[in-house]
């Protein structure tokens, strides 16, 4: 069947990487692709959030099945739209998508059914959301309600630092996502992310990873949309991935079917390992960026069947095979990033950074114009390898990112860092 991917990051590359590799992919189209995808699919200049043109692209190419990458166009409704259509996709409705789409929907949802979670409050109000800041005390976290592309979050250490936040947060900057804040108790432990399909009743697990989300070595800087991440996480024990399915992913999703809003897609929830246990920090209606890139990496199985036998309600009957190796993915991020950064510089050496065994480069800004790849984005490249081990894999990836001639981007140095001291007092 031919297949259309929405979307143009380090995401849909991956995706649109073990897509082509499956027997039941004809065409392969994205949606708007970049300079990376286009050596693996058709790239399409649509714009995700345009539906009409979508449907209409859809028609024409007799596209069997749309894969819907980015949470933009889940939660403003592409899914809705397809199946009115009767277009068979990937992804939840825009209902389920609230899920991500607001953190205080999640808050209550978790309330409501007893699903371990950090201690919160919703505030439409700067004035408010300070005196619950101040009844609390610090660390406390601030959070934009809506979507803010992984920047709208702020852990205060202080709280002047929580105030300053919840002002930039009603000032404006990230739009209609900044209405309300949700201000919650800071939680102590490990972060983890645990990712599983769900076909609105049954729900199969898929790995663990765990992602790097501050800009800057040992955990230093803002928060960004991920640096680096690797699978699995070893911190996720086999009790722990475990007790996050019975206790966190499987009663929301009853929630959801309860709610009369069954949720369809990828559940990717991000944990805190604290020591009672493991709570939800918040779920994602899609993929991980940059978790799928080292998730596509470990799949033994052909991954359209489990997305189809996601839509069509199948996954109960559907298998799911890992090798056993670790992949890890290093960002490289242009110079400034993620505040102001520059465009258009041009990046060498590709070639040879992916020549390496076990190395895959997924491109996650950028664009191919004469024969020349060029930064679009502030996140611009998955440097992605796999390994016998953490250390391994990391090696190899460093060693591709090495031969990869941008003077204009950077990386940090310490992607897996936690899973190498494990390694190493495990030796």
């Amino acid at each position: 069947m031919n297949i259309l991917v929405i979307g143009s990051g380090g995401r849909e590359h991956a995706l649109c990487w073990a897509i082509r590799k499956s027997p039941l992919c004809d065409v392969l189209y994205c949606a708007p692709g970049n300079g990376g995808i286009a050596g693996v699919a058709e790239c399409v200049s649509l714009s995700p959030n345009d539906f009409d043109a979508i449907v209409a692209f859809v028609r024409e190419k007799k596209i069997g099945f749309v894969v819907v990458g980015p949470e933009d166009p889940l939660v403003n409704g592409l899914v809705d739209r397809l199946d009115a259509e009767g277009i068979k996709s990937f992804g939840p409705s825009a209902a389920a998508a609230r899920l991500e789409g607001s953190k205080g929907f999640t808050k209550d949802l978790c309330a409501e059914f007893g699903i371990p979670t950090a201690a919160y409050g919703r505030f439409q109000d700067a004035a408010a959301a300070k005196s619950f800041v101040a009844a609390k005390g610090a660390p406390i976290v601030v959070k934009a309600d809506g979507l803010a592309a992984g920047k709208g979050v702020t852990v205060a250490m202080t709280e002047a630092e929580a105030a300053a936040a919840i002002d930039e947060i009603f000032s404006g900057r990230f739009g209609s996502a900044g209405a309300e804040v949700v201000v919650e108790e800071f939680l102590e432990g490990e972060e983890a992310s645990f990712f599983a399909l769900c076909d609105g009743n049954y729900v199969l697990a898929l790995a663990t990873a765990q992602d790097h989300k501050r800009v800057f070595d040992n955990d230093q800087g803002p928060n960004t949309g991920g640096m680096g991440a690797y699978s699995p996480a070893p911190v996720m024990t086999p009790e722990l991935s475990s007790r996050a399915m019975k206790e966190i992913v499987e009663p929301t999703v009853a929630a959801m079917r309860a709610r009369g809003t069954p949720f369809k897609g990828v559940l990717y929830a991000g944990l805190m390992i604290t020591a009672e246990g493991p709570k939800l920090i918040e779920y994602n209606a899609r993929f991980g960026d940059p978790e799928t890139q080292v998730l596509m990496m470990r799949l033994a199985s052909d991954v359209l069947p489990l997305l189809i036998a996601s839509h069509d309600g199948t996954l109960a009957d559907a298998e799911c095979h890992w090798k056993d190796e670790v992949a890890l993915t290093v960002v490289m991020a242009a110079e400034g990033y993620p505040g102001d950064y520059k465009k258009n510089t041009e990046i060498k050496g590709l070639a040879e950074a992916g020549a390496i065994d076990g190395v895959e480069i997924f491109h996650a800004g950028t664009k191919a114009e004469d024969g020349k790849i060029y930064a679009t984005g502030g996140r611009v490249l998955n440097v992605t390898a796999s390994g016998k081990s953490t250390a391994e894999a990391q090696a190899r990836a460093y060693r591709a990112v090495a031969k990869i001639d941008w003077p204009q981007g950077f990386c940090r140095r310490d992607i897996g860092y936690r899973a190498i001291e494990r390694e190493k007092q495990n030796a």
